[in-house]
Parts: structure tokens; C-alpha cells; sequence
């Protein structure tokens, strides 16, 4: 028999990935140019040229046995010192490979700093609507996951109840901006006062508190919006990123973490740090990715499909009576559902091939995710449908 835990995860396996596999069986039957996947955030643009150039010279320079041998838990030094060198250019600051610790994308870097920092019972605190996989994350490690509420319709946590949830048990807060689903970018003013209320918090209990700040979509932000450089505000700042979104890579499972010197009992908590990223099963980051990050560490891909897609969506959407938050970054649009019932929407909306999650799956009933990283084509054949499902809902 397979263990509690697992058969509890089962039972809530994400709605995103069992969405995905329904697109793959309407399309059989439909074809897959009359089905509107919307389901997954997996990116539609093409990685820099750059990067398949770069992974050629790497294979055709590099000798095997250090392309393809072990190496440090942490990851290749020139890497992380590539790294470390990308944000001193950026921000100013002065990291060296000690602070960056390579990881199996983002969510392999989350696991092993919650690993590294978790004791049964401690208490992680998220922002609804937040990626669901964190749940099974904290879960994993004895965790407890302490969820502050949804605050439409800018989305910026209420701060006075935040405050009210840290306990003597707090050992993180995850941030996660521009944010997965809603694509609200936390401003610099809420940030200072989530700082200002995690250290009031610290001197309340005399414990650390550490900020893990979740980056993957940092790159894609549109208009005037700014992702702020959390380590700069708070000393206990865990940045965790991702190359799956700004190098359209996400099946190369390829990321870091950032650690710096501020955060409390540092030596400690890197040593924990490479010893997670062992015991947990990764061993190293991929030694050929990392060798690519270490040439492209400062290459992106072209945002501007991801911005045109959101355009039409948000005007055709707005005109057929949808409600939405306005996303600033990220690839994802936060609808409001025109019935109370999330699920039964999106079970409707299937009913158009119209596949969407519903927002109870991100702790906040009530909205859908679409997710836009998808061709233009799909986007514009998607009005049609929309329509049709607006007229069912009495929009128009």
C-alpha cells in the first residue's frame, strides 16, 4: 500500500496538470486547432537563438568528463560565480558563488530551502490566490501552511491580517511576484510594509523570519511595472528563480537560489542547502544546463507575443462583460467567475473547449485562470467561444 500522505496528494492532485491531459483528449477528438488550451503555463515563444547556439559550442568545447561528471552540490563555481555576477552588475551588489546555490528549477530550489529550513510544525504563511504546488511543498517537510485570505480586486494582501497569522511557529512567508495566477506585481510601497510588519514580527518572538521570494516570471512584466529586488529591503531574503519562463526552457529544469550573506545563520543554512539538494534526489543541477545559464545569464526572450495575447484577451473579454484583474507580469489572467461556483464554471467552459483552472485550486474560490503563453492563434480562435460562454452566463 502506498503511504497516507501520498494517497492524501493524490486526492488533491493539481487541476492544472489534469486539465492539460483533458486538452490532449478533446484535441484527438475535435482537432487540436478547435480546443482552447489555457490550462498550463508552459511558454510559447521560442528561446534566444543564443541559447541552442550556446548549447552546441558547449558540447562541442567542453570535455565530457566536466560536462558531464559531478561536481559540487551546490553547482559548477563558474556558474554560480556567473550568477552572482549577474545580480552585482544589476543591483550592485557584491555576491560571489558562496550566496547561489543551482537547482532543478524553481521548484526543486523551493524544496530545498524548505527542507533546509522546516521543522515539524513550523509554519509557512502564503498570499491567496499562490501556486498550489506549495501545499504539497510544505507539506512534505512537516510543515503547516498558513494562508492569508484574497483581497480583490487589487490583490495586495491585507497586511494588518498578515500580521495577525505570524506566530511563534513562523519560519517563512513566500512571495511570489509578478504573480502566478493573477500577474499582480507587489508594488514597492506594500513590500516596505510587509518588511516593516516581518520585523516587528521577529523582535515579537525573537525568531527569524525568512522572506523566500518565488521569481520565475521576473523577466515578463509589461508597462511601467517594476519587479523590486527583495534582498535590497530585507536581510532574511531567499530569492528562489527559474530559466523555464525567461528562457522558455521549462522542461530543462534548470534554476538557483540566492542566499545572502544577511540572512541569519547563513554558513548553516547553504551547508543545509547542499545537503537538501543530495538527500532529496537531485544530487546537482543538470551539468549541461548549468553550463548554459553560465553563457546566456543575462539573455531573455521576446516578451512581445505574451503582450499581445493579453491585449486581445483583456479587450475581447472586457466586451463580452467578463470581469479580470490587470496583469502587470507573468502570462496569466485572473477572471472572475460569472457564478459562484469555480469548478462548475470551468466544467461549462469545457463544454466551448474552452480549458481553464479554477481559481479554488490557487486558495481563492470564485475566479479561473487563463493562461495566455499560448499561440495567437489559439487566442483569437478562443473569442468565439468566449462569446458563445458569455451568452450562457447572461453577460450579453
Amino acid at each position: 500500500m502506498i503511504s497516507q500522505k501520498m494517497k492524501k496528494m493524490i486526492a488533491t492532485s493539481s487541476a492544472i496538470r489534469e486539465m492539460f491531459e483533458e486538452g490532449k483528449r478533446l484535441a484527438e477528438i475535435y482537432g487540436k486547432e478547435n480546443v482552447f488550451d489555457f490550462s498550463l503555463g508552459n511558454p510559447s515563444v521560442k528561446p534566444p537563438q543564443s541559447v541552442n547556439q550556446s548549447i552546441k559550442d558547449i558540447v562541442d568545447e567542453t570535455s565530457e568528463i566536466e560536462l558531464h561528471g559531478y561536481m559540487n552540490n551546490s553547482g559548477f563555481s563558474s556558474t554560480r560565480a556567473a550568477v552572482a555576477g549577474y545580480f552585482n552588475k544589476r543591483y550592485g551588489t557584491t555576491y560571489g558563488e558562496k550566496n547561489v546555490v543551482m537547482t532543478v528549477g524553481a521548484a526543486g530550489g523551493l524544496n530545498v530551502v524548505l527542507k533546509s529550513l522546516l521543522n515539524e510544525g513550523d509554519e509557512v504563511v502564503v498570499f491567496c490566490p499562490y501556486f498550489g504546488e506549495y501545499r504539497n511543498y510544505i507539506d512534505n517537510y512537516g510543515g503547516k501552511i498558513v494562508e492569508v485570505p484574497a483581497n480583490p480586486p487589487t490583490f495586495l494582501p491585507d497586511l494588518d491580517v498578515t500580521e495577525k497569522l505570524l506566530t511563534s511557529k513562523t519560519k517563512a512567508v513566500i512571495v511570489n511576484s509578478p504573480n502566478n495566477p493573477t500577474g499582480v506585481v507587489y508594488d514597492k510601497e506594500f513590500l516596505t510594509g510587509l518588511v516593516s510588519t516581518l520585523d516587528r514580527a521577529q523582535k515579537k518572538w525573537g525568531n527569524a523570519i525568512y522572506l523566500i521570494s518565488d521569481e520565475p516570471y521576473r523577466e515578463i512584466v509589461y508597462g511601467d511595472a517594476k519587479v523590486e529586488f527583495l534582498p535590497s529591503l530585507y536581510d532574511n531574503t531567499i530569492v528562489g528563480y527559474s530559466y523555464s519562463k525567461s528562457l522558455s526552457l521549462p522542461g530543462e529544469r534548470i534554476g538557483y537560489l540566492l542566499i545572502p550573506d544577511t540572512c541569519t545563520d547563513f554558513e548553516e543554512l547553504i551547508a543545509s542547502c547542499n545537503v537538501a539538494t543530495r538527500i532529496l534526489g537531485f544530487v546537482n543541477a543538470p551539468s549541461l544546463q548549468q553550463k548554459l545559464v553560465e553563457r546566456c545569464v543575462e539573455e531573455t526572450c521576446d516578451i512581445t507575443p505574451y503582450s499581445d495575447n493579453k491585449n486581445i484577451l483583456t479587450e475581447g473579454l472586457k466586451k463580452l462583460g467578463f470581469e479580470y484583474v490587470n496583469p502587470q507580469g507573468a502570462f496569466y489572467l485572473f477572471v472572475k467567475s460569472p457564478i459562484e461556483d469555480d469548478k462548475e464554471f470551468c466544467r461549462i467552459a469545457k463544454e466551448y473547449n474552452l480549458l481553464l483552472v479554477p481559481g479554488s485550486s490557487f486558495g481563492c474560490k470564485g475566479y479561473v485562470r487563463i493562461a495566455y503563453c499560448v499561440s495567437k492563434d489559439t487566442v483569437v480562435g478562443s473569442m468565439t467561444q468566449f462569446e458563445k460562454l458569455a451568452k450562457r452566463m447572461n453577460l450579453i
